[in-house]
């Protein structure tokens, strides 16, 4: 993978991200409908993940890795505390009060709070006085905006299928009471997913220097596996010793931890950080909405949710942001490329 800003990779490889991500969300939910602890399952989530990277690290970047800093090992613990233990405890923790769908869709606040970060950090030029730069900046009030109208307004059903299938089925806790009970706790789950968002953002500024930092994208991300690993399972140990939750068996807990552990953190972070090495953490972040529209069709499909006029408005706007943005970055590479080929 070499470096430069063109090419359609990075494109399909962050499409290919949000989709292993809306199907990470369906099965946190149905491992958390199930009884499992949510910071054993984050903590399992990146043991398998560092078991599935840590060989292919050592055998693809054997030859060209470099030498293991005190740098890039802090960085490497930052960037599991910041994405790793704090980002999907809190997330996790918001999505089991709210529901898939809406916790995706506050993931949808990414864009900005990543641009504003990206300008503070100097990573991101604000440059409204062009007209790539006025592109990147309507193009992200027009995603943050899809989001927020797909998640405040439904409208009429308009699911284009009939299907009974339900998942989660009756396994909810608590009955009517529990549903109280979380209807109660929806502005805390707000803040816990909001919070989330803020800890993923900054991880991808730390991420967008670690990488050009240490560029061997199997290693940094088993390194970031394993310090997440060790940070989540310390956390999960000191507030519930329950040996009950840390025993998997044959059932929808191995298969959850399994998949987020191996897709969602073993392939997608090494996607990701692929992509933001190659076009930075604002062009990761805008393709979040992508990941919403997916939760929202997967929730209806298996989880028994129904899709709504709002849902529809919400993604024009999110795919009009999308292209709006990706306009706007491809226009700045290419005025910057002449500048760089210098004879």
């Amino acid at each position: 993978m070499a470096g430069g800003g063109g090419g359609a990779g990075p494109v399909v490889g962050m499409v290919l991200f949000q989709v292993i991500f809306a199907g990470l969300n369906i099965f946190y939910k149905l491992a958390v409908s199930d009884g499992m602890d949510l910071r054993v399952l984050i903590a399992y989530r990146y043991l398998f993940a560092s078991v599935f990277l840590a060989p292919l690290a050592y055998f693809i970047e054997r030859r060209n890795r470099t030498k293991l800093t005190w740098k890039v090992l802090g960085l490497s613990f930052v960037c599991g505390l910041a994405g790793g233990s704090v980002a999907q405890n809190l997330y996790i923790s918001g999505m089991k009060v709210t529901s898939a769908t809406f916790a995706s869709a506050t993931t949808n606040l990414l864009p900005a709070i990543t641009f504003v970060l990206a300008l503070i950090f100097r990573l991101e030029k604000l440059a409204v006085h062009t007209l790539p730069g006025q592109a990147k900046v309507a193009g992200t009030l027009l995603g943050v905006g899809g989001a927020m109208l797909l998640t405040l307004y439904k409208g009429v059903d308009i699911t284009p299928w009939h299907g009974h299938v339900n998942l989660i089925g009756d396994r909810h806790p608590g009955g009517q009471h529990g549903a109280a009970t979380a209807s109660s706790n929806y502005i805390l789950g707000s803040l816990l997913c909001v919070g989330s968002c803020c800890f993923y953002a900054l991880w991808l500024i730390i991420q967008a220097k670690f990488s050009n930092l240490y560029p061997f994208h199997y290693s940094s991300t088993a390194l970031m596996c394993i310090m997440t690993t060790l940070q989540s399972a310390a956390f999960a140990i000191c507030f519930d010793r329950d040996v009950a939750q840390w025993r998997l068996g044959l059932n929808i807990r191995l298969l959850s931890v399994a998949y987020s552990g191996i897709f969602a953190s073993g392939v997608a972070l090494v996607i990701m950080a692929w992509c933001v090495q190659r076009r930075g953490p604002l062009f990761a972040s805008v393709f979040s909405p992508l990941m919403l529209l997916m939760v929202a069709v997967l929730s209806s499909l298996l989880l028994g949710e129904k899709l709504h006029l709002g849902t529809a408005l919400g993604a024009v706007l999110i795919i009009m942001g999308l292209y709006a943005v990706l306009w706007g970055k491809a226009r700045e590479a290419a005025a910057a490329a002449p500048a760089t080929a210098t004879p």
